[in-house]
């Protein structure tokens, strides 16, 4: 009888926890590679998130609109609604108002929001920013301080803000941070330095290496992913024991697949089907490459990643 032998790994995925109380979850804790319980301990489950927008999404596909037309122009009501129905391990909220190209609402505003959604739920939340690196930092000082207590994860420091995001997040305000990197494992190791060096432990840090929904860039993304862990794994390197979240929903709904009309593109089919079946391939790439955690917009999407994951782990 043929008998599989065990890969021995030498390092291990660190934890970090977000939110509080009965539904705070667990990130990351694995000593082998991803669903491998073949050899050894998996760790915490993967987690799914489910995003929201600070104003009503116009941006979003119709489908999705008419999913939540009755609660996206109130943020609180938005949260509940989706914590309640399709119990999510988390909930993503990106705050589109503060963007300087958009509304540009004032940090202050924005952290009043996220202090009126952490109180309302409880279900963990992650905080999205804008993108802008400059409004961010400043967003992201205001928030950790009205979500002092919560555990909140704040999605992202990069290298031009980690210093104020971070230090505000983790050290003034006791959260949590994401490190954000560009698709390259030395950028990831970089930003995790830079962020201990502040004092910053791992079990306070998840990272984000990038996403991306198909192509070119998708293959990037897998083969980074592959690196990272393989690295933080059978290299020991400490510097990239930490989880990983993709924000799968971002990148899969603007693409083009998503988003062209039926009557544009009758030969591809129903556009929600379309939709549905990018963000589904995407995050069962990045979850089987190494993500602990993803973020989804659509409900379906949701039902068949759970349903992934229980199946890869048996």
């Amino acid at each position: 009888m043929f008998k599989k032998p065990i890969q021995k790994y030498t390092g291990k995925i660190g934890e970090v926890e977000i939110g509080t109380g009965e539904k705070a979850v667990k990130l990351g804790g694995e000593s082998v590679l991803p669903f491998y319980s073949f050899d050894g301990n998996t760790g915490n489950t993967p987690k799914i998130g489910m995003e929201i927008s600070d104003v009503y999404p116009e941006g979003w596909t119709n489908t999705l609109k008419e999913l939540y037309k009755d609660v996206s122009n109130d943020t609180v009501k938005w949260a509940q609604f989706v914590e309640k129905k399709y119990s999510p391990d988390f909930i993503c909220l990106r705050l589109v108002s503060a963007d300087p190209n958009g509304k540009d609402s004032s940090p202050e505003d924005c952290a009043e929001k996220v202090k009126a959604v952490v109180e309302a739920i409880k279900t963990p939340l992650l905080v999205a920013g804008t993108g802008n690196h400059e409004k961010d930092a400043k967003l992201f000082e205001k928030i950790a301080q009205a979500a002092e207590g919560h555990n909140v994860l704040l999605m992202s420091a990069v290298e031009d803000n980690y210093k104020t995001v971070a230090a505000a997040g983790v050290l003034a305000y006791n959260n949590k941070v994401v490190a954000e990197s560009s698709v390259d494992i030395n950028l990831a190791k970089q930003i995790n330095i830079l962020i201990n060096q502040l004092g910053i432990g791992n079990e306070n840090v998840v990272d984000n290496v990038g996403c991306s929904a198909g192509g070119y860039g998708y293959e990037y993304v897998i083969s980074t992913l592959d690196r990272v862990k393989l690295a933080a794994l059978t290299q020991n390197d400490k510097t990239l024991q930490i989880p990983i979240i993709s924000p799968v929903s971002s990148e899969t709904w603007k693409s083009k697949e998503s988003v062209e009309p039926e009557e544009e593109a009758p030969e591809w089919g129903n556009q929600e089907d379309r939709g549905i079946s990018m963000e589904v391939a995407a995050a069962a790439g990045v979850l089987a490459s190494g993500s602990n955690a993803i973020i989804l917009r659509h409900p379906k999407s949701v039902e068949v990643m759970r349903s992934f994951i229980s199946e890869l782990l048996g």
